[in-house]
């Protein structure tokens, strides 16, 4: 119950910060996340082929110098709730503001927005938290000429290994340019979705034991909850297979023939787990009508054991019942061994019923 009530208080928040967003123009910069408290904190990881740096700027004016920098540049914002400092973010970077919109927008749909100067996405970060809980984080990525623009709502994230890639010079990263890290920032979303794949497989795995061995309202309760997160991780991730079509299409000069190649093998990776959402999705669904027949099935056990109890007794009353009529000229009432005759009858009866069921497979 406390689960649900947590959720209800989430809905709320989400309609209220809905309803502040109505009537205002297109491209008003109104944060709809719920991480209020958190200042914007900007991390700087410059690298080209030689070295590679990390730093930590102190004012704007240091950020928007890597703009036109001659090596390549991560700017990675972490925190939106800072309207004015993503605004002014954009204003410095040229970042149209329906950019800026979509940015702080925690709620926007994956999407792949093309224009002149730069290429700009929003993805949904997903990964399983210390808790064992699934999480969802919004995740925009801006590429430039000669930088990466990465805004994000909490320091955590699934970037470790492009940062140990670019930090340690592993493998071609460090020796291409920003699209190729656009790439290894959108490869990590993606390869961690396989993760999500595993958590969601383990949890189908559970329920499906449960449903069989321990059918209860709880655990209609949580095909429920399974159902509608698998519904939710599907709606994250589907649109990015297209996404990525339209960048290996596109004849966007910041995007090299090289790294269309690796988008190509990042959209299969994406097919390969859209296939399994569609059949967690059924299975999900199909757990609920298996729920359903296993506790049908219990139940019609209990009936069984009844009814063949019930016809067991029926004719024992049927006897007790005879001789319990209280009329004065009754064959056998004043026999001396009458009542040990009626116990026998019964008891055979009771037996012989007994054997029969047992032969009819029955019991």
């Amino acid at each position: 119950m406390a689960k649900r009530k947590a959720g209800t208080k989430t809905t709320n928040r989400k309609t209220s910060k809905r309803r502040n967003k109505l009537g205002k123009a297109p491209g008003t910069i109104t944060y709809m996340g719920h991480r209020e408290n958190l200042s914007s904190e900007v991390a700087i990881l410059e690298f080209n082929s030689e070295f590679s740096t990390l730093h930590k700027p102190g004012n704007i004016e240091q950020i928007v110098a890597h703009k036109d920098s001659p090596t390549t540049s991560w700017v990675n914002i972490v925190g939106l709730n800072d309207e004015n400092f993503i605004e002014k973010v954009g204003h410095y970077f040229g970042l149209n503001s329906l950019v800026l919109e979509d940015i702080v927008n925690t709620q926007q749909r994956p999407k792949i927005d093309e224009y002149d100067a730069y290429i700009f996405g929003v993805f949904k970060m997903l990964y399983v938290n210390d808790a064992d809980q699934l999480v969802g984080e919004h995740v925009a990525i801006v590429l430039l000429d000669n930088c990466v623009l990465m805004f994000q709502e909490i320091e955590e994230d699934v970037f470790d290994g492009v940062r140990d890639r670019v930090v340690n010079k592993y493998g071609r990263i460090r020796s291409k340019g920003p699209d190729y890290l656009f790439f290894a920032l959108l490869d990590a979303i993606i390869d961690n979705y396989f993760v999500v794949l595993e958590y969601l497989n383990h949890k189908i795995e559970l329920l499906e034991e449960q449903v069989y061995s321990n059918p209860n309202p709880e655990v209609a309760h949580d095909i429920q909850d399974l159902k509608k997160e698998v519904l939710k991780v599907r709606r994250w991730i589907f649109p990015v297979k297209e996404l990525i079509g339209r960048l290996i299409d596109s004849e966007n000069q910041l995007i090299s023939k090289d790294t269309k190649m690796f988008l190509r093998d990042a959209q299969d990776h994406c097919i390969e787990i859209n296939e399994s959402l569609q059949i967690y999705r059924e299975i999900s669904m199909s757990l609920m009508e298996m729920y359903m027949s296993n506790m049908s099935n219990k139940m019609n056990e209990v009936m069984k054991v009844l009814t063949i109890m019930a016809s067991i007794f029926i004719p024992l009353t049927f006897i007790a019942g005879i001789y319990g009529m209280n009329f004065d000229h009754m064959p056998e009432l004043h026999w001396e061994y009458g009542y040990f005759m009626v116990w026998g009858v019964m008891i055979v009866l009771f037996i012989g019923m007994l054997i029969y069921f047992k032969r009819k497979n029955w019991l």
